[in-house]
């Protein structure tokens, strides 16, 4: 349980301070990168986040790899 209890702790503080940059509007770039889809017309929304979601992938791949490189 040592191990679960510090990764919620680690994990709720990294929400935290995430929370914190959206809130603050320090990532106001999120979400609207160039290759990120947006179409509006009357009565209809739709927003597809491509570009976004594959960074969002390549950092977490890079932080799960060094995470996993530094716990050997």
């Amino acid at each position: 349980m040592d191990g679960t209890g510090r990764f919620l702790i680690v994990a709720g503080f990294i929400l935290v301070v995430l929370g914190v940059l959206f809130s603050v509007g320090a990532l106001h770039w999120l979400g609207r990168l160039p290759g990120d889809v947006r179409i509006e017309r009357p009565g209809m929304k739709l927003f597809i986040p491509i570009t976004t979601s594959i960074l969002l992938s390549v950092l977490l791949s890079l932080v799960l790899y060094l995470v996993s490189r530094f716990r050997q």
